[in-house]
């Protein structure tokens, strides 16, 4: 597999690997041992970019990630983030950025993740009761201590990106970012190559919907999330079809699959742009990656950006909305 450069020349396979929906988030977690060879399997096919975070769980996708790169450590770069305060026995998830809960969260990601340093860091969701300057400090104090390698943001708008840029480069931020939710190019890409900051997509396949597997008569597990978010209920569902519909239309000319389409499509947009498309079957790995080897014209993207419909539904509940920096 190729690789792309994000933000502060840091280096990484043209697509990584989402980890969370392995342990959390969308049902009950897969087989642990399955999933520390899946994550092997996706190294031996040359992926070189992990996704994780400490609220994955809490901390069981961590110790998933860790126990499974331990023996290949040097040659992978392994992204984890901080931002929440995981204290409550309730389950309900404040936020959390405050310096000494960054640098106390670090400690307890690294041994989670059997590990002296953390490639990417990055601040989950922006936090407005600590000011960025002051997160982006403490996380400068971690890469002075050779504990952090490069730092990240996650759902941060355009100020905040600068006032955090302006006190520790920032290497990537993390995003949705699809076919379906293109609210990013309207002012945070130009703002990321105006700086020379990477882009992550998390959510390149629609949390599942683009691949043309979720159809009207899915049923998710009772713990999957998708069963709050607004685009999966019935009647936004139904209509979102149309994005499916077109992606089969386009793969089936270019002997591909509709996911695979899709990770092309965002791939094709900037160079500096890596997706993280996660998954817990090896073929379905297997799939995503070979997108790597779709290549669409620029007739093709703009056929396919003339026929997009309209998305149907929010991506979160109002209570998740209201976490977004804007």
């Amino acid at each position: 597999m190729k690789t792309r450069t994000l933000g502060q020349g840091l280096e990484v396979s043209e697509i990584g690997l989402g980890c969370m929906g392995m342990s959390f988030g969308l049902g009950p977690a897969a087989d642990r041992q399955e999933m520390v060879k899946l994550i092997r399997a996706a190294v031996d096919l040359g992926v070189t970019f992990f996704d994780t975070a400490e609220v994955y769980g809490p901390y069981t996708n961590e110790e998933l990630v860790g126990e499974a790169l331990e023996p290949l450590r040097d040659q992978v770069v392994i992204a984890t983030k901080f931002g929440w305060d995981l204290s409550r026995d309730d389950g309900q998830r404040g936020l959390d950025s405050h310096p000494d809960t960054i640098k106390r969260v670090v400690e307890g990601s690294l041994k989670r993740l059997r590990t002296d340093h953390i490639n990417l860091l990055y601040q989950h969701r922006v936090d407005p009761e600590v000011p960025i300057e002051d997160v982006a400090g403490a996380v400068r104090d971690l890469i002075e201590e050779g504990k952090v390698r490069h730092f990240g943001l996650s759902e941060a708008g355009v100020q905040n990106i600068r006032r955090a840029h302006a006190v520790q480069p920032v290497a990537a931020l993390q995003s949705e970012y699809s076919l379906w939710w293109r609210e990013p190019e309207e002012a945070i890409l130009p703002t990321l190559e105006e700086l020379e900051i990477g882009f992550v997509p998390f959510s390149p396949l629609g949390k599942g919907f683009l691949t043309g597997a979720i159809d009207n008569d899915t049923a998710f597990a009772e713990n999957d999330f998708r069963n709050t978010v607004p685009r999966f209920n019935a009647e936004a569902r139904n209509t979102n079809l149309a994005f499916v519909d077109l992606l089969k239309e386009v793969a089936e000319r270019k002997n591909a699959t509709p996911a695979q389409i899709a990770i092309a499509w965002i791939l094709a947009q900037r160079p500096w742009i890596v997706p993280i498309p996660g998954t817990t079957k090896l073929h379905r790995l297997k799939e995503n990656l070979a997108a790597v080897e779709v290549e669409l014209s620029a007739d093709e993207l703009r056929e396919i950006e003339g026929a997009l419909p309209e998305a149907q539904g929010a991506r979160y509940t109002e209570a998740n909305q209201r976490m977004i920096d804007r």
